[in-house]
């Protein structure tokens, strides 16, 4: 606003504006006129407003923000970090409930990140038919599997569970795994057998959050597995009225056939498998082998380590491995076998030393066979305290490769992979002037 002359503050200090006349406003000109009355309307305006807001509203504070009602944060749901995962890589839905696809299962255990899409797909019942006669029978199924039918296919939530067990499950285990889902102990599992592991996945949920069965009939008559579902606002455990994938490859289109353990066994192998190649593929870019400290990114990718724990064993690592001759498939794959059995090598390993003291590669080494049947091969044991034996003295200590190792087991459930942003350009600028020296 205009500043007043010195005549209008006087004016407006000390006349009464109903008394103001003609003969007043004489001594003011045009353009002084006008900047009194626009202060008298700013004023006159504004406490019109306050007048009429305080009637409204009365002397009460006025929030922006409405409270949750009792019902709302019944439904607030923490979830866990599966399940944000889960959320976050399914691409598709169907019916409510969303899906994940192939491809997206690959990713969410060998990426941090999704592929970037507008928003998730809607298939519809036709699309659901066509993406069952895609899938393949258990017959022919592969260690590229996954990979060759991208997006032709759907995951629920309690599936995607079930896979990631299998990718921690040893050679032992499958046995194990078969043998809960095969009720009558006829050494086969028929599709109902299968959709109790749903069934217990979906009971699970509703305990852990403290919801009850609904609509549960008073005599306790057993429903059929695939009706035993609960709804939920996420879209993880929806009563599923489509075949998946998995139900379709195992049992067939038709849903009648039986799934006996070779080839249950052979599923998972494929599986494990899969994963490790493109976690291999990722770092090896064309080669038969990656690089020593490539391996080693690998198994600290997804541990807790901050980043001067991260770059101290991979300069540790720099240092003793000058010449590397490269880890092959064969060697990568045997030591993330030998992983899936870390809690026999922890057994041994407590019952060996009682003291807890280090080990040596010999004594390493002879564990590992004993726990799984496979040698580790001479270069990849040095490899491995290289990264792992603190102050060179030949020794391992194996509490502390067993805690990073079990950290690398969760595949980003943990934690997210190390070093990223400004810290990844310094630490991957400092690898590469060592390497270079």
């Amino acid at each position: 606003m205009a500043t007043l002359t010195r005549t209008s503050q006087k004016l407006l200090k000390n006349a009464n504006f109903s008394q103001l006349t003609t003969r007043n406003i004489s001594f003011v000109n045009r353009n002084n006129y006008r900047n009194v009355w626009t202060t008298c309307a700013c004023v006159v305006g504004a406490g019109v407003l306050f007048y009429a807001a305080k009637n409204r509203y009365g002397r009460h504070t006025v929030y922006a923000l409405k409270a949750k009602q009792p019902d709302e944060l019944a439904r607030s749901v923490k979830l866990t970090s599966r399940e944000r995962r889960f959320i976050k890589f399914a691409s598709v839905e169907h019916g409510g409930q969303l899906y994940m696809t192939p491809q997206d299962f690959l990713e969410s255990v060998v990426e941090q990140e999704p592929r970037p899409r507008l928003k998730r797909r809607v298939l519809t019942t036709k699309e659901i038919e066509q993406l069952r006669d895609q899938t393949p029978p258990l017959k022919k199924g592969s260690s590229q599997m996954f990979r060759n039918m991208r997006d032709r296919g759907i995951i629920s939530y309690t599936e995607y569970l079930f896979l990631l067990s299998i990718l921690t499950k040893p050679a032992s285990g499958f046995q194990i795994a078969f043998n809960m889902f095969d009720t009558d102990g006829n050494q086969r599992v028929d599709k109902n057998e299968f959709l109790v592991m749903e069934k217990i996945f979906s009971f699970a949920w509703r305990d852990k959050r403290g919801i009850t069965e609904e609509g549960s009939q008073a005599g306790g008559s057993k429903e059929e597995p695939q009706h035993a579902y609960i709804n939920d606002d996420q879209g993880l455990q929806r009563r599923h009225n489509v075949d998946t994938m998995l139900q379709v490859h195992f049992f067939g289109k038709k849903g009648n056939s039986d799934l006996k353990f070779e080839g249950f066994r052979q599923f998972m192998e494929n599986l494990q498998t899969e994963v490790l190649e493109l976690e291999f593929h990722e770092f090896s870019k064309g080669h038969e082998t990656i690089s020593e400290v490539d391996f080693a990114k690998i198994l600290l990718r997804y541990t807790y380590l901050d980043t001067d724990e991260y770059d101290m064993y991979l300069d540790r690592l720099l240092d003793r491995v000058k010449y590397g001759r490269g880890i092959s498939f064969h060697e990568f794959k045997t030591f993330c076998q030998f992983l899936n059995n870390l809690e026999d090598f922890t057994i041994a390993m407590r019952m060996y030393t009682l003291a807890d003291h280090p080990i040596s590669k010999d004594e390493f080494h002879r564990a590992v066979k004993i726990c799984t049947g496979i040698s580790q091969s001479e270069h990849l044991v040095s490899t491995v305290f290289a990264i792992f034996d603190a102050d060179g003295d030949g020794l391992l200590s194996y509490k502390e490769f067993i805690a990073i190792m079990k950290d690398r087991l969760h595949r980003g459930f943990k934690s997210y992979a190390k070093n990223e942003g400004w810290e990844a350009f310094k630490s991957c600028v400092k690898q590469e002037m060592k390497s270079a020296v």
